[in-house]
């Protein structure tokens, strides 16, 4: 059968080369040199500024509901005061400027005001703040990283986050857009703004430079205490370069986009926003989420801004997917000005894939092109691209233009291991890290899987194939691959599940946590809206459809390593404040683990249990 077209979309050609490694795996490197590009963010904005001083930047909802809007030019004449304020209060590069509040136009003004005086920017997880009652990692990266300011948008909301900032870091200036918090000593950014330009400003821009720290990222912790990547001009602006020549069409028209990615890391932070920043685009912030109860704010803004180009991880999409599929407004705004559909962070369930397909031709008449990537905090974040037509999820691209990508032989799995300008120095106060971080070649160990989508031909690209870590063995020795797996069963179970926990190291089967799909759920049963998640996962409706499907799945595998033996549905969903689901929607695996210990266990026990399925062979 033939399938729809795809809209037309200017990619670079595919052009790599490879090299094969003495005792197994290969090197992929781009035949596309790096051309030259911004010494750092700063000379973007600076560029846009006076190109295109009139045209929005910014844009996030005030509190009357109307978009508030900066433009190019006000961006700059604000960064360049706040950039003085800063200056006046003494801080550099050893006193940085700590965001611990959602995205904002004042957040982003503030990391580009302090960027550009070589003040490095930190901004934290909100849920360091907001979720965790003992701001235990907040109070340890406040410690590691001892700011000069301490900002959140909201003094009230955030207001335990600043007492503990003020306790821990004394000399810190705290700082709030708005509603200072009772019984503390802040100041309002409007004061910032109203610097008087300082003197030195210009001369503290020119110093910086490719090699200046830009910014520190703080990985999730969710393996030991979260690491502080430093980010650089240089890795900032080449990887925005290298994915321009990857992605031409984003210099044909500047690109529009909503966006909800947390800031505080790497696929909202860099990727999103210094793409918008490098081609001339607009950012309009999106402070919904793939979250019930907040998505409804995301589809709101997806409804009144046509977009450009989309960003997700596969949460988000599938929680946008249902609206689109029954607001005919909303799908036609969605795709009408639309280049490209992306996602990361996580690989895509084709079901999903395949929908959002459908959904665009139902919309326009041809299917959008689904774009991926693949990188980590430490690559800033891009180290391969997708630039050519795809038609299934999990391909992640080729290495970009100054990017090499090792596949290292590691136990019976290819380590994905990167090098390029656009890779991290090291880790904030913590120079042991780097040897641990990098193998003998310079190339960055990054503990995840690859392997070539067709061995035969590199040009079709690096498959994602799972976290080393993630996987274990039976007590057979059988390994498990837990990424290709879990993927696997959601794609059988699909609208029924929202997500799966895969469990079995040292024990002889496979066994499943899983998070059930309360809509899809519902469909199987005449429960009400009002019934609880309790209800749900013990209704024989849904446990015979489970097992049903696992059981077909299983038909498909002879070896244990794929056959899934046991299954417990859970009544509360995962947890971000516990590590269990990171800002952007990702189900943490281990942190699953080891947070539900007890229910594993509850799992492989004998004692019967209501939502608790055992599969039989068949």
């Amino acid at each position: 059968m033939t399938k729809a077209p795809f809209k037309p979309l200017r990619l670079a050609p595919v052009a790599i080369e490879t090299r094969s490694l003495p005792g197994g795996g290969l090197v992929l490197r781009s035949r596309y040199e790096l051309r030259p590009h911004a010494s750092r963010l700063g000379d973007l904005l600076h560029h846009w500024a006076q190109a295109a001083p009139y045209r929005v930047f910014l844009a996030e909802r005030a509190g009357d509901g109307d978009w508030r809007q900066v433009t190019y030019g006000a961006a700059l004449a604000a960064v360049e005061r706040i950039g003085s304020a800063l200056l006046e209060r003494g801080l550099d590069e050893t006193r940085p400027v700590a965001l611990l509040s959602d995205n904002g136009i004042d957040h982003g003004l503030l990391q580009l005001a302090a960027m550009q005086v070589g003040i490095p920017a930190v901004p934290v997880s909100p849920a360091y703040s907001l979720l965790a009652e003992d701001h235990a990692q907040l109070r340890y990266i406040l410690e590691l990283v001892r700011p000069g300011l301490v900002y959140a948008a909201d003094g009230a909301r955030y207001a335990s986050a600043l007492k503990t900032a003020a306790a821990n870091c004394p000399a810190a200036e705290l700082a709030v857009s708005a509603n200072p918090p009772d019984g503390l000593a802040t100041t309002l950014f409007e004061t910032l703004l109203a610097a008087e330009r300082n003197p030195g400003l210009d001369s503290r821009f020119a110093a910086t430079g490719l090699d200046t720290l830009a910014k520190i990222l703080f990985t999730s912790g969710s393996t030991g205490k979260p690491k502080g990547v430093l980010n650089t001009q240089r890795m900032l602006c080449s990887n925005q370069q290298a994915m321009a020549q990857a992605w031409p069409f984003l210099e044909e028209r500047p690109p529009v986009i909503v966006d909800w990615l947390p800031w505080s890391h790497t696929f909202g932070g860099n990727h999103n926003f210094n793409l918008v920043l490098r081609n001339g685009g607009t950012l309009y912030i999106d402070n919904g989420k793939p979250a019930a109860g907040l998505i409804e704010t995301t589809v709101r803004n997806l409804r009144e801004v046509p977009s450009t180009f989309h960003f997700n991880v596969p949460r988000g999409y599938e929680m946008l997917i249902p609206h689109l599929e029954r607001d005919e407004v909303l799908r036609e705004v969605f795709f009408r000005d639309l280049d490209a559909i992306f996602y990361a962070a996580a690989a895509l369930p084709q079901p999903l894939w395949e929908k959002l397909e459908d959904l665009s031709i139902l919309a326009i008449g041809r299917r959008v092109v689904m774009l991926s990537a693949w990188g980590s905090t430490e690559t800033a974040p891009s180290a391969t691209q997708v630039h050519f037509l795809i038609e299934r999820a999990g391909v992640i691209g080729l290495p970009g233009a100054g990017t090499e990508i090792k596949l290292a032989p590691v136990e019976n799995k290819l380590e994905l291991r990167v090098k390029g300008p656009n890779v991290t120095p090291g880790y904030w106060k913590r120079p042991e890290l780097r040897h641990e971080a990098f193998d003998e070649e310079g190339f960055l160990k990054t503990g995840d899987a690859g392997k070539l989508a067709d061995p035969r031909d590199p040009s079709q690209g690096i498959l994602f194939d799972g976290r080393l870590a993630e996987n274990f063995k039976l007590t057979s020795g059988t390994w498990v691959h837990v990424g290709e797996l879990r993927l696997e069963i959601l794609a059988a179970v699909a609208p029924l599940v929202q997500d799966v926990v895969v469990t079995g190291h040292d024990r002889q089967e496979i066994g499943l946590l899983v998070f059930p799909n309360p809509v899809g759920c519902r469909t199987l049963c005449a429960l009400g809206e009002d019934a609880s998640l309790a209800d749900l996962i013990r209704r024989p409706e849904v446990l015979k459809q489970l097992a049903a499907r696992l059981a077909a799945l299983n038909r498909t595998h002879a070896s244990s390593s794929r056959r899934i033996a046991r299954v417990l549905l859970l009544a509360e969903p995962p947890s971000i404040a516990a590590g269990e689901v990171t800002d952007k929607g990702y189900v943490n695996q281990r942190a699953v683990l080891e947070r539900r210990a007890d229910l594993v266990e509850q799992l492989y026990g004998n004692e019967p249990l209501p939502e608790r399925i055992v599969l039989g062979r068949s």
